[in-house]
């Protein structure tokens, strides 16, 4: 037991360097640990780098794999068959001018098949709920253009549904063909929307909306409805309207039995439109080819869009989303 007087013991003190200096010095064995470790370290980082550049390589090697396989698929499905065939378009989804159904995707594959001398008759088939007024007038004029060009029948398949757009493309057909189950007609126009300003008032939300030129709000959803441009909307849709019933009129002639019904926006399924006139008889694409057109080879020219391509419509397709909910709803068939 030590007393306070004893003195106290302290930790022996650190030998000095060649300066003198109380420095700690690494033993020999201590800093070769830490050279190795350090090496190791090293050289951990060096393989991980290595292992990123060659996964960011190979995937670039990758993509270009997929480009070029893409536009060699293009390249086969493009070629000219040997011997007398039926000639395929397909029309799926909705119309629109960024869509597979676009006119410019329609109509690019609807000239390769007329030109094509092998190619008997051409053939739409069609699933798809309509869409744009514009896109549909444009390949039904580009259909009549070509029959008249090239002097072959196009004819029309229905699966899901040939309805409001599609049946305003299908019109220019020589024969429709559907299913008995198939949905067809809806022959009328739209323009949707919304109206959020009595909302607004019950909150106490002021519109603050700046324009020049009086009409320049209108359908503006956050603004009333006025009588004028409610008027103008539905004079608009009407003459959309008569344009739609003048197409199908042409195309179908005698064959249609109108009723006050035919052009009110209904549709019917397949069995019905045949007893209506909207369509001509049941069957499949296969039927069509053997019975119709007597080729039993089916090519399809329907354009495929390559990776590249497909990413630019869809980057084009959401700056055009954004640009008309700013601008509001725009006509449609459907």
């Amino acid at each position: 037991m030590t007393t306070p007087e004893d003195p106290v013991a302290l930790p022996p003190s650190p030998p000095a360097n060649a300066a003198g200096s109380a420095e700690p010095v690494l033993s020999r064995g201590t800093a070769d640990h830490l050279v190795e470790q350090f090496a190791r370290e090293y050289l951990r980082d060096r393989r991980s780098d290595r292992r990123w550049r060659f996964f960011l390589r190979l995937s670039w090697v990758l993509i270009v794999i997929l480009l070029l396989g893409e536009l060699a698929g293009q390249r086969n499905s493009s070629v000219d068959p040997h011997g007398p065939h039926t000639a395929l378009i397909e029309l799926r989804g909705e119309i629109s001018a960024d869509s597979e159904a676009s006119a410019e995707t329609i109509i690019a594959g609807l000239k390769n098949a007329f030109e094509d001398p092998n190619a008997l008759a051409v053939v739409i088939r069609a699933n798809s709920p309509g869409g744009s007024p514009v896109q549909a007038g444009i390949i039904n004029d580009e259909i009549w253009r070509l029959k008249a060009k090239h002097n072959k029948k196009v004819y029309t398949v229905v699966e899901e549904a040939c309805a409001s757009g599609a049946y305003y493309i299908a019109a220019a057909s020589d024969a429709i063909y559907v299913d008995k189950a198939s949905i067809v007609g809806s022959i009328g126009v739209l323009m949707d929307g919304f109206g959020f300003s009595n909302v607004m008032n019950r909150f106490g939300v002021e519109r603050r909306l700046l324009t020049a030129g009086s009409n320049k709000g209108m359908l503006d959803p956050f603004s009333p409805l006025s009588d004028k441009h409610r008027g103008y909307a539905q004079s608009m849709l009407d003459q959309i309207h008569r344009q739609f019933i003048a197409v199908v009129r042409k195309g179908r002639g005698d064959r249609l039995k109108e009723t006050p019904e035919t052009f009110s926006g209904l549709f019917w399924n397949g069995e019905e439109a045949v007893r209506i006139g909207l369509a001509d008889g049941l069957g499949n694409l296969d039927f069509v080819a053997r019975e119709v057109v007597r080729a039993d080879e089916v090519i399809d020219y329907t354009p495929k869009p390559n990776v590249a391509e497909r990413l630019a419509k869809r980057f084009g397709a959401a700056l055009g989303e954004g640009a008309i909910k700013a601008l509001g709803s725009l006509p449609a068939l459907r």
